[in-house]
Order: structure tokens, then C-alpha cells, then sequence
């Protein structure tokens, strides 16, 4: 009877986390009978992480994909200078850094710490190009993310520039963002984001006081808190679209 309890258990674990692993934007379009095939060949590795435990570390060379199913984790991305730190949080299904896994340089770029328990799976390169690419949606799936992230990175670079030192702020950040969902949070000191927006501390200070008023940002000592940043972009693209609509009736 006990076994028969395991084996139930067993197999709603695994329905559960087909379920999950679908919903990821990697498989999402594979038939369930190709999953079960992959999964029937993949050797996965299940790890669970207790909250402040870190998953991956930056320069740790990136040999496998990490896909996370259960909880939340915290990525921490800073310069070589370390003279700031960007947060930000992701919650399952995600997939840490599938970027990394090819290019010239093959290191992760950011920490990852879970910030609830956190399960994850993780499932080695060799079988990525062995297995996985055999399957068209996976390509197509996988060159998508990739795809995207570079687009939506060249859009950022090619930007019209900021005027104001509130709107240099704001895209500093969102320059560094890859979710643009949820919370975020910035540690950085006063006079280096004035050197990052080429502003003087008495000017950032009042651009960031005064975005603070406008519910935009929570602003401590060295650090930066935003609530919500889809609402950070949606009030940087009004300003933008205000003033082009200002320039057009010139």
C-alpha cells in the first residue's frame, strides 16, 4: 500500500513538472509524447535551495542550462567596477541565462540567489546540442529567446538621447533591465550615478526626490527601490511621446 502511495506521488511529481517545464518558453509547442521522450533520455539534476543560497555565481563558466520550477530567485548584476548593483526577481518557470550557454564568452555575467526556497533542474549543454536541437521548436524556441534579447538591446543603444537628468536616471535603469515586470532595486551611491547621467549630486539629488513624489521610486541611503517597473516605462514613454508631439506641431 505504502508502495502504491509512492509510485501516485511519483508520477504526479512528474506530471507537475512536465506542466512546469512546458511553460517555459524553450518548450513551449513540444508535443507532450517528445517531452516525455527527452526527459526519458536527459540525465536531470534536481537541486533544491534554501533562501540566501546562492544558485550560480558570474564567471562561473556556464556548461548547462538551470531551469528554475519552484520559488523565486534574485539576480545581482554589477559592473567590473563594482560601483553599483542592479536586483532584480524572478519567479518558476524560468531559465537562468540561456545566453550564456554559447558566444565568446561562456561565463555566466550575474549571481543568482534564491530568494524562497527555490527547486531547480539542470540539464548539460552536451545534451542541449546532442538531444535537444534535434527537435525544430527547440531550435526555433531557443533562437527566439536570443533573438529578442538582442533586438531589445540594439533598440536601447539606438535610443534618441535622454534630456532630462529624471529621464537619464530612468534609462540608466531600464538600459539594465531584462524583466520589465515587478519590483527592482539599485545599489548605488549618489555620486556615481551623477557620473553614470553626467549630473551634479544637487541635481540628482532633486530628479530622484522628485520622482520619489511621483511614486516611482523609494529612495534609502545607497539605494534605490522600485515598487513596480512597468510603471517606471510607461511614465518614460509618455515624456517621450509628449515631446514629440510637441516638436511635430513646430
Amino acid at each position: 500500500m505504502v508502495t502504491f502511495v509512492c509510485k501516485n506521488r511519483k508520477i504526479r511529481c512528474m506530471e507537475t513538472m512536465y506542466d512546469t517545464l512546458l511553460q517555459l518558453p524553450l518548450f513551449q509547442g513540444l508535443c507532450h509524447e517528445d517531452f516525455t521522450n527527452i526527459l526519458g533520455k536527459v540525465k536531470l539534476h534536481f537541486t533544491t535551495y534554501k533562501i540566501g543560497e546562492t544558485i550560480v555565481k558570474p564567471d562561473m563558466v556556464c556548461d548547462r542550462l538551470v531551469f528554475l520550477l519552484k520559488g523565486e530567485i534574485s539576480s545581482y548584476s554589477s559592473p567590473k567596477g563594482k560601483y553599483f548593483t542592479f536586483i532584480e526577481h524572478f519567479e518558476a518557470p524560468y531559465v537562468i541565462e540561456a545566453y550564456s550557454l554559447f558566444g565568446m564568452n561562456l561565463n555566466y555575467t550575474s549571481s543568482y540567489v534564491a530568494r524562497t526556497e527555490a527547486q531547480t533542474i539542470s540539464v548539460s549543454k552536451s545534451f542541449v546540442l546532442t538531444e535537444l536541437f534535434n527537435y525544430d521548436i527547440f531550435r526555433l524556441n531557443y533562437m527566439n529567446i536570443i533573438s529578442n534579447r538582442a533586438q531589445i538591446f540594439y533598440d536601447r543603444v539606438w535610443r534618441s538621447a535622454s534630456e532630462t537628468i529624471e529621464e537619464k536616471i530612468i534609462d540608466f535603469i531600464l538600459a539594465r533591465t531584462e524583466k520589465f515586470t515587478g519590483e527592482k532595486d539599485l545599489k548605488i551611491r549618489m555620486e556615481d550615478i551623477g557620473a553614470y547621467v553626467d549630473g551634479t549630486r544637487l541635481n540628482v539629488s532633486k530628479a530622484l526626490n522628485d520622482l520619489q513624489a511621483l511614486g516611482l521610486f523609494i529612495l534609502s541611503r545607497k539605494a534605490i527601490h522600485i515598487p513596480e517597473i512597468s510603471t517606471l516605462v510607461q511614465w518614460s514613454e509618455a515624456q517621450r511621446n509628449s515631446k514629440k508631439k510637441k516638436v511635430e506641431k513646430l
